[in-house]
């Protein structure tokens, strides 16, 4: 349930990076950004619930593909779209 969740909240996150600036009349592709803000915030999870949780490193190691990776997908596709 956890991985959904922190997964959803990255799409979320996309979202109000990517669309954010056009809605106030920017011009900003804010998805590049994201990927590496995205990495590093599920990089901290992960840490997290090893050295806080106590969860097996392994754990977090298979945790971080979706987590990551399903949110970075989106963003490389609309920097894609974009393009």
């Amino acid at each position: 349930m956890h991985i959904l969740m922190v997964t959803v909240a990255g799409l979320v996150l996309l979202a109000i990076m990517h669309f954010g600036p056009t809605l106030i009349g920017q011009s900003f592709d804010g998805a590049k950004i994201f990927i590496w803000v995205w990495l590093v915030l599920s990089i901290a999870n992960g840490l997290y619930g090893h050295f806080r949780a106590g969860i097996p490193l392994i754990n977090e190691i298979g945790a971080l593909i979706p987590i990551f990776g399903i949110p970075a997908l989106a963003a490389w596709y609309l920097m894609r779209r974009g393009a």
